[in-house]
């Protein structure tokens, strides 16, 4: 049962959070329906990401032995075979399935999508440079996507254009966590198109992307259609929490030299956790201003 949930990599279903970015911002947050319908998405999304995971461990198995850290990982360490990750996927996809059916026709699509990208990246694309990266990136966008979709909601397109820079930011950090590590460690190569990206360039790609990232939130938060929507200017301020979580995050990955994956950084360091907490609080204060005033009286 340990290796099984290992193999599930529960931890990683923080990053489908990104569903309920349209929800929160379409202003929907505390309508029953909507909640458990975006709900639903996000689990769907969950059980197929824990899929794609247990097919990505099936074919980097071999690579993975090598590796100081994924070596341990249930498949490559033996502790789960082959046949019964396979075994797991088939499941998965199945309860996946079953969940979504009920949802609509352009949620199922993207979720499609999702898998079959994953797919391919598995099985190919991770041995492309950059378009590696953009595959990685490309899971974020589709998960806000989705969230629009599964509660059939329009979004912002400096959201999109938002949740694109900080998709590139974190599967570039990623990249970068991954060279350094092959660096560090001695007798390990890593994958073969580590060798392809240049320490230097990766730095300037992490710089245009937290400066695009930065730019379009604050742009989304001052757009005529935000302002109009929710009826304030005063979503301008939460930048300030974007901006040091930039900052933070790119103090973590270059001057503390942390891991290669994000979402641990997220989920341990406290000043990233309390920052993401204040920024949600913040966002749902200025959004909600009026229904909270209600509900409080």
């Amino acid at each position: 049962m340990s290796a099984t949930l290992s193999l599930l990599r529960l931890p990683h279903w923080l990053k489908n959070l990104f569903l309920f970015a349209p929800l929160i911002f379409s202003k929907h947050l505390f309508e029953e329906g909507y909640f458990w319908t975006a709900a639903q998405g996000f689990l769907v999304f969950s059980l197929l990401s824990s899929a794609v995971y247990v097919v990505n461990d099936i074919a980097d198995r071999e690579a993975d032995r090598l590796h100081p850290v994924k070596k341990n990982r249930p498949i490559a360490s033996g502790r789960i075979s082959t046949l019964q990750g396979a075994g797991l996927a088939v499941v998965l996809l199945l309860l996946t399935g079953i969940l979504a059916s009920p949802l609509n026709t352009k949620f199922l699509a993207t979720a499609s999508l999702y898998f079959l990208l994953n797919l391919a990246y598995s099985y190919g694309l991770k041995r492309v440079i950059l378009v590696d990266v953009f595959i990685i990136a490309s899971g974020f966008m589709l998960r806000v996507l989705g969230g629009a979709f599964v509660i059939d909601v329009q979004v912002s397109h400096w959201l999109v254009l938002c949740t694109l820079f900080i998709s590139l930011f974190l599967a570039v950090s990623k990249r970068r966590g991954e060279m350094l590590l092959v660096r560090n460690t001695e007798g390990y190569e890593g994958r073969a198109v580590l060798r392809e990206y240049d320490l230097g360039v990766i730095d300037q790609m992490m710089t245009i992307t937290a400066a695009g990232m930065a730019i379009s939130y604050a742009l989304y938060t001052v757009a005529e259609r935000t302002v109009t929507v929710f009826g304030t200017e005063n979503l301008i301020f939460t930048t300030v929490f974007v901006l040091f979580g930039i900052f933070r995050y790119l103090y973590l990955v270059q001057v503390k030299r942390t891991d290669d994956n994000p979402t641990h950084v997220l989920m341990t360091d406290g000043p990233m956790i309390l920052n993401v907490a204040g920024w949600f609080v913040t966002c749902v204060v200025i959004i909600y201003f009026q229904e909270l005033k209600t509900l409080l009286h």
